[in-house]
């Protein structure tokens, strides 16, 4: 199967506001500071790499594309030029996206602060533990799961290796299909062991390669086969396989 004819499905999908603080969060800025040109840029850029790589998006993730570039068309106008709105007493024509963003980000930490407690909860007993052990100094420190946009940005980065002017549409190649890059990942990552994203894309010699190799990526997590980690935002990506078949 091309890469042009596969089409992804991916249940790990988060919302267009998680790209949005994704991206803030990113950038390490406020959200009451953020830069609306530049990300409104970013987020274009995710929505035109999962065009490229024929992921299915939610309508809310373009609904927020045209809000973005409405906003960010605001900010252009002079004050008096504004049109004529509900919040157009507003100074600042981001405030809208602040609040929902805010209010969001609230009811996200609250979500992951209750999923903690319940992790934290399923490790204790009404028995008397044993007395914890110290860690050892030289144990690595436990990866998190690596988000859907961790995954596009280090592809991004991968992409940039190879010339920017080639079209994508313009190549033609054959010779790569994503059951045989599901085939190649399976034999290069054992059970339970790792290996980190830029190690996987090492030998690609084109952008197709890469592109059928990160679906091929995608589907074996969509399938449970592999994970996603990193040690922190930005940080280094590993694939780690599944220890049982």
């Amino acid at each position: 199967m091309e890469a042009t004819d596969y089409k992804v499905s991916l249940e790990i999908f988060e919302g267009p506001l998680d790209l949005l603080l994704y991206l803030i969060k990113k950038d390490e800025v406020d959200i009451y500071d953020i830069s609306l040109e530049r990300v409104t840029t970013q987020y274009l850029d995710y929505i035109e790499t999962f065009k490229l790589l024929n992921i299915d998006l939610a309508s809310e993730f373009i609904s927020m594309a045209a809000n973005l570039m409405y906003i960010k068309s605001r900010t252009l106008l002079p004050k008096r030029e504004q049109p004529p709105e509900e919040d157009a007493d507003e100074d600042d024509p981001r405030w809208e996206l602040i609040r929902q963003l805010i209010e969001y980000k609230k009811f996200k930490d609250a979500a992951s602060f209750l999923h903690q407690k319940e992790t934290e909860q399923e490790d204790i007993f009404a028995h008397t533990p044993e007395p914890n052990q110290a860690p050892e100094d030289n144990q690595p420190a436990p990866l998190a799961d690596a988000s859907i946009f961790d995954l596009i940005r280090a592809f991004q980065n991968v992409l940039k290796r190879f010339d920017e002017g080639r079209d994508f549409g313009d190549i033609v190649d054959d010779r790569y299909t994503v059951s045989d890059k599901i085939d190649f990942l399976m034999s290069e990552i054992q059970p339970g062991k790792k290996l980190s994203l830029h190690n996987i894309f090492e030998k690609a010699t084109s952008k197709v390669e890469v592109i059928v190799t990160f679906l091929a990526l995608l589907e074996l997590m969509k399938m449970n086969q592999f994970r996603a980690k990193q040690t922190h935002l930005l940080g280094e990506i590993e694939i780690e396989r599944s220890a049982t078949e």
